[in-house]
């Protein structure tokens, strides 16, 4: 079941067979196990990947069902210890990890020493999928997930700055208008043809578009690391959570652009299986995560940034 579910999800029995730590004609042999029981083809083997068929699609929310269910009947097992024992994984989009959310997950890991708790990463689709399998039993993603096998639940509003480098000609103005960014080059993540929409890059249109701003250059960049850095070199504006810009801000390696228009926000959902068992590891584990908002405002007005718009000083 696992290895048609990473075949699935990854699109090669190669892939899958290198997640998995096993050799591809074990991986090969058990789905032909399956197609065997099942009495129908589960893929179309391609040249370099392979499809899924209409047996395959029928079969994956099963698939994910009963191997989520298989995770639920360890962690009951498991929950017999007590919540200071077990494990509990937590999966979440990675710009998602800022230093609040670290501080959260050690502040959970030192009150529970006796936990394994683990992390995987991925996109926010990839984030339920993790879910829904049981292979983790919380996720934090963009935006609400509307699959009725899964539980969402609004944590936060992530704020987003619009951001320049320290020589951009508008850094030292006190208020801008939106007009005034006519033309600018803005930089953000690449769209994703097929998927859910990118939600920072559909942060920035929705701000953009508010600010009656519909001329400029987007330049996209994978990484919001190396959006930080062309930033920083004066390649463009960009729109960044606040979160991750907590740094260069304090450090004066960006500064944030005062303009005059409504704040933008990027909804910030926690995910569970519905209907899963929640392990005393768990439901600690989403009370502190449920805490962290709090701690997250307070930090972006925090003395040491100047105010929530960046050092005063500049």
């Amino acid at each position: 079941m696992s290895a048609f579910l990473e075949i699935a999800r990854l699109g090669g029995f190669t892939r899958a067979s290198s997640s998995m730590h096993l050799s591809q004609p074990t991986v090969s042999r058990r789905i032909q196990l399956l197609e065997r029981e099942l009495g129908a083809p589960l893929f179309e083997r391609a040249h370099n990947s392979v499809i899924v068929t209409d047996a395959g699609r029928a079969f994956l929310p099963h698939a994910e069902a009963l191997l989520a269910s298989l995770h639920d009947g360890i962690d009951a097992v498991a929950a017999m210890r007590g919540t200071a024992q077990g494990a509990v994984t937590l999966a979440l989009v990675g710009t998602l990890a800022s230093s609040i959310l670290t501080g959260r997950l050690r502040y959970f890991r030192n009150a529970h020493p006796g936990v394994n708790l683990g992390i995987l990463t991925g996109l926010s689709t990839e984030v339920s999928a993790a879910v829904r399998r049981g292979d983790a039993a919380l996720g934090l993603r963009y935006e609400h997930d509307p699959d009725p096998r899964l539980i969402s639940s609004a944590v936060y509003d992530e704020l987003m700055m619009p951001v320049c480098s320290p020589d951009h000609h508008l850094a030292r103005a006190r208020h801008v208008n939106p007009e005034r960014l006519a033309g600018e080059p803005w930089i953000t993540f690449p769209s994703r043809p097929g998927d859910a929409p990118e939600p920072y890059r559909s942060a920035l249109e929705r701000w953009r578009a508010a600010c009656g701003l519909s001329s400029g250059e987007i330049v996209p960049i994978d990484s919001l690391t190396a959006q930080k850095c062309m930033v920083e070199a004066g390649f463009g504006l960009a729109l960044l959570p606040a979160s991750s810009v907590r740094e260069e801000l304090r450090s004066g390696t960006l500064v944030v652009l005062r303009v005059a228009a409504p704040q933008a926000t990027v909804l910030v959902a926690m995910v569970r299986r519905a209907g899963a068992f929640q392990s005393g590891a768990t439901q600690a584990l989403a009370a502190i995560l449920t805490a962290w908002p709090q701690e997250h405002r307070q930090a972006l007005v925090s003395p040491a940034q100047g105010d929530r718009f960046g050092p005063s000083s500049r």
